[in-house]
């Protein structure tokens, strides 16, 4: 019997594992819908009920404006201008142009597919790594628990071939989960472009751009799974793993951020591992720092900047799954399985 087919088949039969996709499934579905509901489709009463109302706003900005030029006059009369704050010469006062009240303003909501899906594919990638590091964990945890690790090594005692046979099994199931919804994700947003936004000026470029980004998450989604089942096995427990992650991100993350907000670090989200996954997904995250302003020949103050591109975040992704991997497949190797 194939170790590789029989472990697909306990993957996909665990209750945790079907619980956990659809859980998963349901938040994004959750998300798609808030999405939907929210925005509305911009059509010629939408645009003349926008005219209409800037062209409100501007009347009561003219009707306030004359109120208040009116009591300007009337305490220069008085003598008491300089009590009430006003400016010396009440003719400063004045509306401003209608073209000023522009009708984007009052536009509703609406879902551009063009602009806005980039952003969707976030929360994408961060279910997905979150159910792949969660189901890796448990996947390897389990067995380790309750004494199935030690009964399979008896009937195949080749360790790293087991132990990495059981990885490969996880990220196949995850694949198969993720490719499915990540097709899903743009369908569901294409229609929701369709009926409450607009799907015009999708180029062949704009579609290449977001299908590399939909798979950036897939691969973040199948690194997250790898180290949750490493960090599992390198624990013999479940707990291992999101009692690691727990402590990064609570401890290592906040703590750290808090720490070099307070010591005055500069560009503090570089140490920050979040800021890394964005800049994969996003292929760069642009950091700013307002404490050292320059100032341009026009008054301007430009903050100094610093960027964090995805090849960075691919050197540290590989670092990170070269060592803890590397140390579960060592601990593996060398521990005593009893």
């Amino acid at each position: 019997m194939s170790l590789y087919r029989t472990e697909l088949r306990r993957l996909a039969k665990r209750r945790f594992t079907r619980w956990m996709s659809l859980l998963g499934l349901l938040v994004l579905a959750a998300v798609v819908v808030g999405i939907f509901a929210s925005n509305e489709k911009i059509d010629a009463a939408a645009l003349a009920k926008a005219e209409r109302a800037a062209e409100q706003q501007w009347q009561r900005d003219v009707q306030q404006n004359a109120q208040y030029r009116a009591e300007c006059d009337k305490a220069k009369a008085a003598g008491t201008s300089q009590d009430g704050g006003f400016p010396e010469d009440c003719s400063v006062i004045q509306p401003p142009p209608r073209e000023a009240i522009q009708a984007d303003w009052f536009l509703p909501s609406t879902f551009d597919f063009r602009k806005n899906f980039g952003f969707a594919l976030l929360p994408l990638a961060a279910i997905l790594a979150l159910v792949g590091f969660v189901v890796g964990a448990s996947f390897v945890g389990a067995e380790w628990n309750t004494g199935g690790m030690m009964n399979l090594l008896l009937w195949r005692p080749k360790r790293l071939t087991v132990l990495l046979t059981k990885l490969a099994a996880l990220l196949t199931g995850l694949v198969a989960l993720a490719v499915p919804t990540t097709v899903l994700w743009f369908g569901s947003f294409w229609l929701v472009a369709t009926f409450r936004g607009s799907t015009e000026k999708m180029t062949s470029g704009v579609w290449q751009s977001f299908a590399l980004t939909g798979l950036r998450g897939l691969v973040l989604a199948l690194f997250a799974a790898t180290i949750g089942f490493a960090l599992a096995s390198l624990g013999r427990h479940t707990a291992m793993a999101l009692g690691g992650a727990i402590g990064v991100m609570v401890v290592g993350q906040f703590g750290l951020a808090i720490l070099l907000q307070m010591a005055g670090v500069r560009f503090a989200e570089a140490w920050l591992l979040p800021t890394y996954a964005l800049a994969w997904l996003d292929k760069k995250v642009t950091l700013e720092d307002w404490d050292a302003c320059q100032a341009t020949y026009f008054g301007d103050c430009k903050p100094d900047t610093m960027d964090i591109t995805w090849q960075q975040s691919s050197v540290m992704m590989a670092v990170g799954f070269t060592v803890i991997l590397g140390a579960a497949l060592w601990t593996m190797r060398r521990r005593d399985i009893s």
